[in-house]
C-alpha cells in the first residue's frame, strides 16, 4: 500500500485511488452504515462463541466457524467472511450477507462484464483502445501511466485488462468503465450473469472527487463467492475468456500477505484485492481479498474476506485475512488427507 498526506486530515491511498477525509462530519456514520457493522452495532470481536450454537453450517463447518471467530476476536475491525467449496458445495459464513465497500475488488466484476461483451462479439481482446494523456490521472495508482507517461497511445484491450486486474490500475479501471458505458453496465451485467448483492455506482475518478462515493460500491461476502463460483463453473464466460481471466488473476501482484499469506509456497490463488486509505483518526475503511484457491488434490475453494472500519495497522488487517484463509486451507486440506 502506498499512501501520502494530501492535506490536513486527508490521506490518499494510491493502491485504491480513494480519498478519506476525517474532517467530514458524516465519516463515522458512513463507515458504520456501509462498511459492515452487525445490525445491533457490535463488532465481530464482541460476538461470543455461544452465539453460533444455532449455526446452520454443516457439523464439520461449525468448528471452522468458531476458529474464524477466534481469529477475529480482539481486533478493532469489522470482518466478513464467506467460503464455498467448489466441488462439494460446502458453505460457511460470518457476516456473509452484510454489505462491505469493495474498493478495487470491483475490478473483478468489471473484467467479467468486459469479457462477457468480448464473448458477445462487441469487443475483441486484441482490439486497440486509444488512451489519451488526459485519461491518465496523475494522482492515483496506475502502472499504465507509469509505463506510458505521455499517453496518446493505442493499447490492446487485453493489456488494459491485465493491468487493471493483476496490478489494480485505477486509470485502466476507468478506461474499461467508459468502454462499457459506465458503472451501471457492470451492475446490469452482473445481474444478467445471475449475481445479485453487488452495487457499482462510481468510477475511480468519482471516488477521487468524493471520498464518500467509495461506500456506494459494495458487495457482500456471500455474493463475492457466488460470483467466483459462477466464474469458475464457466457459467459466465467462454472457455477462452475464462482462461484469460483465470491466468490474469493468478498473476495478481497486490496483497501477497492476504489470502496467499499463510498458504504453502506455490499454491495457485486466483484473486483480486481492494484497499482503502487510512484517515487522520486512524480508521482504514477497507482491506479486502477475494479469490479461488487450488488445493493439493486439485479441489478448489472460493473465499472472500472483507475487513472494514479498522483501527488496526495494515499489517494486522492483512494478517486477519491471511489467518482466516489459512484456517480454511487447513479445513479443506485435512479433508483431503482423511480421504486419501
Amino acid at each position: 500500500m502506498r499512501a501520502t498526506t494530501v492535506g490536513p486530515a486527508v490521506l490518499f491511498c494510491f493502491c485504491a485511488g480513494i480519498f478519506l477525509c476525517a474532517a467530514c462530519p458524516v465519516f463515522a456514520a458512513r463507515v458504520e452504515c456501509a462498511a459492515g457493522y452487525i445490525s445491533d452495532g457490535r463488532s465481530v470481536s464482541d460476538i461470543k462463541l455461544e452465539h453460533i450454537a444455532g449455526d446452520s453450517s454443516p457439523p464439520a463447518g461449525g468448528e471452522l466457524r468458531r476458529e474464524i471467530l477466534r481469529a477475529a476476536q480482539g481486533k478493532k475491525a469489522q470482518v466478513g467472511v464467506a467460503v464455498y467449496g467448489l466441488e462439494d458445495g460446502f458453505r460457511l459464513g460470518v457476516n456473509e450477507t452484510t454489505r462491505f465497500p469493495m474498493q478495487s475488488v470491483f475490478k473483478f466484476h468489471i473484467a467479467l462484464t468486459v469479457l462477457r461483451a468480448v464473448d458477445a462479439g462487441k469487443f475483441r481482446l486484441d482490439q486497440n483502445i486509444y488512451v489519451a494523456k488526459r485519461d491518465l490521472l496523475p494522482n492515483t495508482w496506475s502502472p499504465i501511466r507509469d509505463k506510458y507517461p505521455e499517453g496518446n497511445v493505442s493499447l490492446p484491450l487485453s493489456e488494459i485488462l491485465r493491468h487493471t486486474v493483476a496490478q489494480s490500475d485505477n486509470n485502466g479501471c476507468d478506461i474499461l468503465l467508459r468502454l462499457l458505458g459506465g458503472p451501471k453496465a457492470v451492475e446490469d451485467g452482473m445481474r444478467a450473469m445471475g449475481v445479485g448483492g453487488v452495487a457499482v455506482k462510481h468510477t475511480e475518478k468519482d471516488m477521487h472527487r468524493d471520498w464518500n462515493a467509495q461506500f456506494a460500491n459494495w458487495t457482500t461476502p456471500e455474493s463475492a463467492v457466488d460470483a467466483l463460483a459462477a466464474f469458475y463453473g464457466k457459467r459466465m464466460l467462454s472457455e477462452a475468456s475464462f482462461a484469460f481471466l483465470w491466468k490474469t488473476m493468478t498473476e495478481t501482484s497486490t496483497g501477497p500477505g492476504r489470502i496467499r499469506g499463510k498458504l504453502p509456497e506455490g499454491t495457485v490463488v486466483a484473486h483480486k484485492t481492494g484497499t482503502s486509505g487510512t484517515n487522520a483518526r486512524g480508521v482504514t475503511a477497507a482491506v479486502n481479498d477475494i479469490g479461488i484457491v487450488t488445493l493439493p488434490d486439485g479441489r478448489h475453494f472460493a473465499i472472500a474476506v472483507f475487513v472494514a472500519d479498522s483501527r488496526e495497522s495494515m499489517a494486522t488487517n492483512e494478517a486477519i485475512i491471511a489467518d482466516i484463509a489459512g484456517l480454511v486451507w487447513d479445513h479443506f486440506a485435512g479433508q483431503g488427507r482423511a480421504a486419501s
